[in-house]
């Protein structure tokens, strides 16, 4: 058996982690008390006792937890945003490439990836590394998550009172903190313009890529290639080429994947082949954190990346 410790495990993505890990049959939860969540040398004695911690805080305090790791030389993988493009740390996305799941494995630091950046980063990534679609591109991502994303604050604004919207765009400055993630690990060259939004609906995430090719190079030839690259992840399925769940309407959404640890990735295309839109489906609190979380906790540790991942 193994132990985790998850720093912050009161909250969204500690609380899905932990369910997650009490049906664990290799590793066992180590718990802080309640009172002594704020106590400095609590936390560094627990962080001393696990075999990886998991930090499900806040970014500042994320920080703060991760020098004591560092004093104490403990392995962390942290789910906030602060080191997910920071030297020293590895990017925990095992379908990344393949020699991602040996970096994950042997590494002290694993990043835990964003949501949006999720499914951005396994469309654009392959597609721009095998050249069929430009590293100098200008792109926009537009995208939708259920209101869980949000933290306990907007879901007690969902849940408990009548001034939610049933849809919301922000990130309207456009210096979203994802940025820096989408663009370092797609391999483009400048953050794309990204307006992320909200439903009145708890899990569930779309995230569309506009796409206007030029030359020879089609769409289908995108669904192609994403279908070869993901052929053999367990938690990544390519559509059918222009395939639509809902033909008869015909709709998307963003349903039908909560609690689990599946992503979705879906091309489709207008009648010319050479215009259309890339998507990629998942679950906000599933591969979009928690999930990921313990498939990372499972390479990390040595067990197969199924175990316990999904709800």
């Amino acid at each position: 058996m193994k132990k985790v410790f998850i720093d912050g495990e009161t909250g969204t993505t500690g609380l899905q982690v932990r369910d997650r890990l009490v049906n664990h049959p290799n590793i066992s939860i180590i718990s802080i008390d309640p009172a002594k969540k704020r106590d400095v040398e609590e936390k560094r004695r627990l962080m001393k006792e696990a075999d990886v911690t998991v930090l499900c805080l806040p970014d500042d305090a994320a920080k703060d937890s991760v020098v004591l790791a560092k004093e104490e030389g403990c392995r962390i993988l942290d789910a906030s945003s602060v080191h997910r493009v920071a030297d020293g740390w590895v990017y925990g996305l095992p379908e990344l490439d393949v020699t991602q799941r040996a970096k994950i494995k042997d590494a002290q630091f694993v990043s835990n990836p964003g949501c949006y950046p999720t499914g951005a980063i396994l469309l654009l990534k392959p597609l721009v590394e095998a050249g069929l679609l430009p590293a100098s591109g200008d792109y926009s991502i537009n995208a939708i998550s259920g209101y869980s994303g949000g933290g306990n604050a907007l879901i007690d604004r969902y849940e408990n009172t009548d001034n939610a919207p049933i849809f919301g765009a922000y990130g309207l400055t456009f210096n979203h903190k994802h940025l820096p993630e989408i663009k370092t690990w797609s391999g483009i060259n400048k953050a794309p313009i990204f307006v992320p939004s909200v439903g009145s609906f708890s899990q569930g995430m779309l995230t569309f890529l506009p796409i206007q090719l030029k030359g020879e190079v089609t769409m289908a030839q995108l669904q192609a290639k994403l279908a070869d690259v993901y052929a053999t992840d367990s938690f990544v399925k390519v559509n059918d080429f222009n395939a639509v769940e809902d033909a008869a309407a015909p709709f998307l959404t963003p349903h039908g994947l909560e609690n689990t640890n599946l992503v979705e990735l879906s091309v489709l295309s207008g009648p010319d082949n050479q215009s259309g839109v890339l998507v990629a489906k998942l679950d906000n609190l599933g591969k979009g954190a928690s999930g990921a979380a313990v498939q990372n906790l499972n390479i990390m540790l040595g067990f197969a990346e199924e175990t316990a991942v999904n709800l």
